[in-house]
């Protein structure tokens, strides 16, 4: 697949990068160079602005000289209309990167006889490519050079005419063009002599504006064909390619914390994978936004990179409102590692969403993204096309490696329970916090509905926002079900009066045990003291019957020797 991509390269025509940002993407490269392309559309759809960037970035960007030749604006007013985007053409011109001509066509001075050419504006066109080597030209709008001609045959020959004297100048030329009815051009001939053809589009549907871009043709190149929406601010033109991105994204195990300890105990005590997606769904008051800015927190905590998409609160709101749950979010806002981009839905269409969105993102460049919440963006449009707009929003993070957090609406729909924008499918992480009514109170309860790749709990925590942050705490289950709140308070405090009981019952039993077990003490030494005294008295009686027994073993020898001795002296005498 490889090789064959890059045969398919090789054979593409030789491009000049726009510098406009997602243009050359669509366009595998820029347009083509050398040869003259069509910028076409209806007034107000930025094809001047589209022309003049073209031109000032190859000026800019890739040294490339250029020419931008006026039918309509003068050199004066065309500089202070583009100066509000950065454009200096005055400092371009005195760098000899640029030179700006304005031509005035009369409409009553051009006849009709035949003999009408364009040598006199070749002339100055060569003049002025030749006099700095420009690479570039800009030739805005060519309705202007022929709108007072109605001979079609003398029209057709000199565009011909002048798209090839671009191409035989070697020059990469954008030329642009209203659009016309039933054509895209008013002369209908402009697109057929183009190299490349670009229409813009500016439409408003719902009372909401939206641009967007569509490559009609390219010769030589494959391009992307479908519509692109583009947006126009204070750093020129941004297009954004829409196209669902393949599912061969890169994926890996680091895991970052949700800032909550408890709940990354829940998710295997680790908390969530770096680049997935994560959904915090619940009713209003639930405490979505503050998980969201709690994991905002614990992002810049690690000194990276936060971006924050509010669509219902201003940054002062939630710096301010976060203060009370101990978040201190306007350190990391000063310290850059915190950005918040605050909105109504109602400000763009959904397209313009996205290509702000994946503006910012490539500016900022974060490793953590917060969308709160997703579910205003269903009031500038049909369900399917919020789902749209973030599947492919999805598919760009994850490509960046950046971690998603929406924050969303429930709906209840019989026994299942879903998000308003259906995204909860597509999420590798869901959870959502539930309203639990008992004993006249609301109080809130936490689940993990899923969470890809991982072990996780799937037990109900109750969910509590106090002044030191976010605090999960294991529910407590009674006769009657899940015990929250005050219920929860009574039984804790219950249990708690219950063991202190038993431990003062446990202890006055082991008092009267131990009062016992000295009385048993004393008896026991008192009986070992008379024991030991009548075993002292019997070892008393013994030693004397021994005593006395030996006194008369004695005597009774000493009788018998003494009369041994009598008996032998009687017999001598």
């Amino acid at each position: 697949m490889a090789s064959k991509s890059k045969n398919n390269a090789a054979k593409q025509i030789e491009k000049s990068p726009s510098g406009i940002s997602g243009f050359d993407e669509i366009t595998s490269g820029g347009l083509p160079k050398g040869r003259p392309s069509l910028i076409c559309g209806d007034a107000g759809a930025g094809k001047t602005l589209f022309g003049i960037e073209f031109i000032v970035k190859g000026a800019v960007q890739y040294g490339e000289p250029g020419v931008i030749l006026t039918f309509e604006e003068r050199s004066a007013d065309l500089a202070s209309n583009v100066a509000s985007l950065g454009f200096d053409l005055k400092k371009l011109e005195k760098s000899n990167l640029l030179q700006i001509d304005y031509v005035h066509v009369e409409r009553t001075e051009i006849e009709e006889t035949g003999e009408y050419d364009l040598d006199g504006l070749f002339i100055r066109l060569a003049h002025a490519i030749d006099s700095i080597k420009a690479k570039r030209v800009l030739l805005d709008t060519i309705e202007n050079l022929f709108g007072g001609l109605s001979n079609t045959a003398i029209l057709r020959a000199e565009l011909r005419r002048l798209f090839n004297w671009l191409k035989e100048k070697g020059v990469t030329a954008v030329i642009t063009a209203e659009r016309g009815k039933g054509s895209l051009t008013r002369q209908g001939l402009e697109e057929y002599v183009s190299d490349c053809v670009i229409l813009l589009d500016h439409r408003v549907t719902n009372q909401i504006s939206t641009r967007r871009l569509r490559v009609v043709k390219y010769r030589g190149s494959i391009h992307g064909t479908n519509e692109y929406p583009f947006l126009i601010d204070e750093d020129g033109i941004s297009v954004l390619p829409v196209t669902s991105l393949q599912l061969n994204k890169e994926v890996g195990s680091q895991r970052i914390s949700s800032g909550v300890d408890s709940l990354d105990n829940m998710l295997d005590g680790k908390g969530f994978y770096r680049g997935s997606s994560i959904l915090v769904s619940g009713t209003a008051g639930t405490g979505k936004t503050s998980i969201a800015a709690t994991f905002a927190n614990a992002a810049c905590l690690r000194k990276e990179r936060c971006l924050f998409f509010a669509f219902e609160e201003s940054p002062q709101q939630i710096v301010r409102n976060m203060r009370s749950i101990g978040l201190n979010l306007q350190q990391h806002i000063d310290a850059g590692l915190l950005q918040f981009h605050a909105s109504r839905p109602t400000l763009h269409g959904l397209e313009m969403h996205l290509v702000t969105i994946h503006k910012k993102i490539k500016a900022f460049k974060p490793k953590v993204v917060i969308l709160d919440p997703i579910s205003n963006l269903t009031s500038t449009g049909l369900l399917t096309e919020v789902k749209s707009i973030l599947v492919r929003l999805i598919d760009f993070l994850q490509t960046e490696g950046i971690t998603v957090l929406f924050t969303a609406l429930n709906v209840l729909s019989g026994a299942n329970e879903q998000t308003d924008e259906g995204v909860s499918s597509l999420v590798d992480a869901w959870i959502t916090v539930r309203e639990i009514e008992s004993g006249g109170e609301r109080n809130k309860g936490l689940y993990i509905m899923k969470s890809r790749g991982m072990n996780h709990s799937n037990q109900i925590r109750e969910f509590l926002i106090t002044n030191k942050g976010i605090q999960l705490v294991d529910v407590y289950i009674g006769p009657e079900g899940v015990l929250t709140g005050s219920a929860r308070e009574a039984q804790q405090l219950l249990e708690a009066t219950g063991a202190e009981l038993r431990t003062y019952a446990v202890g006055r039993k082991d008092r009267e045990i131990d009062r016992k077990r000295k009385i048993l003490e004393a008896k026991i030494a008192s009986l070992q003291e008379e024991f030991a005294s009548l075993q002292e008295e019997l070892n008393k009686s013994y030693q004397e019957e021994d005593l006395r027994k030996e006194i008369m073993e004695r005597n009774r020898a000493s009788l018998s020797t003494k009369r041994t001795n009598k008996s032998l002296n009687g017999k001598r005498k």
